[in-house]
């Protein structure tokens, strides 16, 4: 029996790949004429799959013609199109023979399905593998030289092939009642909302994080030129433009002042709403997300320049936006603020790379009071902390904020790093295609990390264990050494946080003071100038100078009498000039007595002028030296290019030099103080790892040093201290977040042995299709079960190994015609094999360098 024969093993496999699918939106407004089609094309496709399972294929046939096809599998040029008796269009008969045409009505050329299939598997595999690539393949196995027309007719084809995917997975969404509103972002994720009855409370019931991301940007139309294709594909990951534009007017444009500090109100759950003053005027200049709106332009050559995403603490997607014309404006993620409010409930975790600014946002915007009222939280991810300054990462850096556990927030730098291969092949796509793929990767992506949940629970759940058995008794071995108790560690961290609150504030001090002493500084030396022009004038007078009309030795020296002349001039007019000023000054100011150096407030001002002269010095060498250790970091990354090693060598020569600079005027400033701060030298500084090694230098105090609490080894007892609590926090969470899962699999296997029972009764034609997802999902379920049972049987595992009831839904889990336990489920995957204990699988390595970068920058931060 041929591959080509619809009632083959082969053709049976390939409809039901094509039948299954998960739940999504389809959009029914086609462009004709496929529009005037789907829905016979696809209700044929079903009632070919049910003929199939039944063995009852009609053989009365009407004329057979002959088509031209392309078959990756059997590469046949031609193929008879058998066509029943019932079949009133070419497009039926097409289908029901394992073809798609290239057009609808009279297609001249046909793509097998088994053909779409295999470029769809690769394309969720590769994402930058493109329609042309592929039709070069084809083209070099029919040997056949490549032309444009077959990528066209591949990429007609592929429409139409996923538009049927597409239809069927919304048929079979109905059926298992996955249509309801926000139903994926509700129960795509498992751990982190299928929530239980009488289960422990935990401070954030969801950690979430987004980020925007410029790679997945589309050309805009040039030259006036008009686009053809005008529909759009719908997608549930996708938010409404409309919506999102309701938030562009809550970001105030007007300037905001870049030396204040602002006072950023955090929400937390269970205590009362605390103010805390951070400065975030930092955090603004080093991160471009952070400015204004007015000054986030983009090129005028995209029409969409990139997305802006969210996902949950499992890299699950949740929301996408389309950043259309212009950069990382705040409207985008106040939109998912939004929506994250009105679907995922109360406690929420936000992390954002400038979640300090979007914090002070939110806090003026029309989400201000829901916000608060549901006890959310924003805060800044691991992998953009490090530039923030130390005072911020004090309050809102993940490893100090209680019941965050051991989550970095970094989810969108891995994700970013997949989704960007996907940019060259969407670059001049249309908006329909440009969507389409993006939502075939996003979708794949989370069938990768929800196969991958128990995995990820698994390495959590070790590593918590790990930190507190191992780090724990390190750290009572510390403990004992240095004398240092439990309740030592609260006191000395609340005077840390105390002092980073203050430290960096410059301040209060009277600007007119400073303007006036800076003033008698320039008249002193203006003064002296003017004295120095002169005498030198006066000593060029000639000993035996005469008047005379006619003297020739003076008219010999005129040139350089006259240089002379005019050097005394500009000396005294500036002289002048600045002492009308200082005059002006004094009477604004009321002084009636000039001030001398020997004053009081005159050596006051003085000494402020040197420390901020100071200050300015020590954040400039701390900026070189945070540059250069992240790029010497990167420098050994193994995914970056030679050339972007060879250019970040060349700068790391230079930065080397700037840095040594830098000790210089740093070390000249220091002279200036009193008391004078510690001087630095090269061999030093370039050991520094640690942001709060610059920030306590600020610190021009010597009481500061006698704080038990700088001293390297109780700062590094403090951090180790933090980082147990948060293990014991991921232990706790973890343990909520396994038996979320664990039941969530139970009930889902229960409804669908429900479901199937009820369509098979009822002879429904999407029986096969619901019947191959079911099977395929419980064969991932039986996966996730078999790795759960491993975290049940860590040493130290202190969770629940049954499962629980589902809020608002009583389940009576003793009935039904499918077994629940793990050993029946783990059955169904008879060539299930064991894992390596890291827990992780290929997939977390998708980040590629970023994966390293972010171990680093947690260390960097606050470790």
């Amino acid at each position: 029996m041929s591959r080509g024969n619809p009632c083959s093993p082969f053709a049976l496999l390939t409809l039901w790949v094509c039948a299954t699918s998960l739940s999504r939106s389809f959009n029914e407004l086609l462009q004709p004429p496929w529009g005037l089609h789907a829905r016979k094309v696809y209700l044929t496709l079903l009632e070919w799959l049910l003929a199939i399972l039944e063995q009852r294929l009609v053989c009365k046939h009407k004329l057979s013609p002959v088509i031209d096809v392309i078959n990756i599998y059997t590469l046949q040029s031609t193929a008879v199109i058998r066509r029943q008796a019932s079949v009133s269009t070419v497009s039926e008969a097409l289908v029901l023979n394992g073809y798609v045409g290239a057009s609808p009505l009279s297609p001249t050329i046909a793509m097998s399905l088994s053909t779409l299939e295999l470029y769809r598997r690769i394309q969720l595999c590769k994402p930058s593998f493109s329609v042309e690539a592929f039709a070069k393949v084809i083209c070099d196995l029919y040997k056949w030289p490549y032309h444009r027309c077959y990528r066209n007719v591949l990429a007609d084809c592929f429409d139409v092939y996923l538009m049927m995917r597409c239809k069927i997975g919304q048929q079979v969404s109905e059926a298992l009642g996955h249509n309801t509103a926000n139903w994926r972002v509700l129960n795509s994720c498992p751990p982190c909302s299928y929530e239980l009855e009488d289960e422990p409370e935990l401070k954030f019931c969801k950690m979430i994080v987004f980020d925007g991301n410029n790679s997945l940007s589309c050309m805009a139309p040039l030259g006036g030129r008009e686009v053809g294709n005008q529909h759009i594909f719908n997608s549930d990951y996708f938010l409404d433009p409309e919506f999102v534009d309701k938030f562009a007017d809550e970001v105030k444009s007007g300037p905001q002042p870049s030396d204040a500090n602002v006072t950023t109100t955090q929400h937390l759950h269970g205590e009362h709403a605390s103010t805390a003053t951070a400065p975030t005027s930092v955090c603004t200049d080093n991160w471009k997300a952070a400015r204004v709106d007015m000054k986030k332009k983009s090129w005028g050559i995209f029409e969409e320049t990139g997305v802006f995403a969210c996902a949950c603490r499992h890299s699950i997607t949740q929301w996408i936006v389309d950043m259309i014309r212009s950069g990382e404006l705040f409207k985008y993620p106040l939109s998912i603020v939004s929506m994250a409010l009105d679907v995922l409930g109360p406690r929420l975790l936000i992390g954002y790379d400038v979640g300090c600014k979007l914090a002070t946002t939110i806090s003026s915007s029309s989400l201000a009071t829901l916000f608060a009222e549901n006890e959310c939280r924003m805060c800044v991810d691991a992998f953009h902390g490090y530039t923030h300054n130390y005072a911020c990462q004090d309050i809102n850096h993940p490893n100090v904020i209680e019941g965050i556990g051991l989550e970095d927030l970094a989810t969108m730098e891995r994700i970013f790093s997949h989704s960007n291969q996907l940019a060259p092949v969407i670059r001049y796509a249309s908006a329909y295609n440009r969507r389409m793929f993006i939502d075939m990767l996003f979708r794949q992506w989370d069938k990768d990390k929800y196969l991958n949940l128990s995995n990820m629970l698994y390495g959590n759940y070790k590593q918590a264990l790990r930190i507190i058995n191992e780090d724990g008794f390190a750290l009572q071995e510390a403990k004992h050494s240095l004398g240092i108790s439990d309740g030592d560690i609260k006191v000395w961290r609340a005077e840390q946080s105390e002092y980073l609150r203050a430290c960096g504030q410059e301040p209060e001090y009277d600007i007119h003071a400073i303007a006036y002493v800076e003033m008698l500084q320039k008249l002193r030396d203006a003064r002296a100038a003017s004295e120095n022009a002169s005498s030198l004038f006066l000593g060029a007078t000639p000993s035996d100078y005469q008047y005379s009309t006619v003297n020739t030795s003076y008219t010999n020296d005129l040139s350089h009498t006259r240089k002379i002349e005019t050097q005394r001039r500009h000396a005294t007019e500036q002289y002048d000039q600045i002492l009308h000023e200082v005059t002006a000054l004094e009477v604004e100011m009321g002084i009636m007595r000039r001030w001398e150096p020997i004053d009081p407030q005159y050596i006051d001002t003085i000494k402020f002028i040197a420390t901020r002269s100071f200050h300015k010095s020590l954040a400039n060498l701390q900026c070189l030296v945070v540059q250069r250790l992240f790029e010497l970091h990167k420098l050994n990354i193994s995914k970056t290019s030679y050339h972007m090693r060879t250019h970040i060598a060349k700068s790391l020569q230079t930065r080397c030099k700037a840095i040594q600079n830098a000790v210089k005027i740093y070390n000249e400033a220091v002279l200036t103080l009193n008391p004078s701060a510690p001087m630095l030298d090269w061999s030093k500084v370039s050991h520094y790892g640690f942001l709060e090694e610059f920030t306590l230098l600020q610190d021009t105090r010597q009481d500061i040093w006698s704080k038990r609490w700088t001293e390297p080894a109780v700062c590094e007892v403090i951090k180790q201290s933090l980082w147990i609590e948060r293990a014991h926090e991921e232990v706790t969470r973890c343990n909520v977040e396994i038996r979320h899962l664990h039941t969530a699999i139970v009930d889902e296997q229960i409804l669908f042995a429900a479901v199937l029972k009820q369509l098979e009764k009822a002879r429904d034609p999407l029986y096969g299709a619901v019947d191959k997802y079911c099977e395929r999902q419980q064969r991932i379920n039986a996966h996730i079960l078999y790795r759960i049972n491993d975290i049940f049987a860590l040493n130290g595992f202190s969770g629940s190994k049954t499962t629980g009831i589902h809020k608002g839904q009583q389940v009576d889990k003793g009935t039904g015609s499918i077994s629940t336990s793990v050993d029946a489920l783990i059955s169904i995957s008879e060539d299930h094999t064991d894992e390596s204990d890291d827990g992780f699988d290929d997939s977390d390595a998708t980040a590629g360098d970023i994966g390293g970068l972010v171990d680093y920058i947690s260390e960097l931060a606050i470790a």
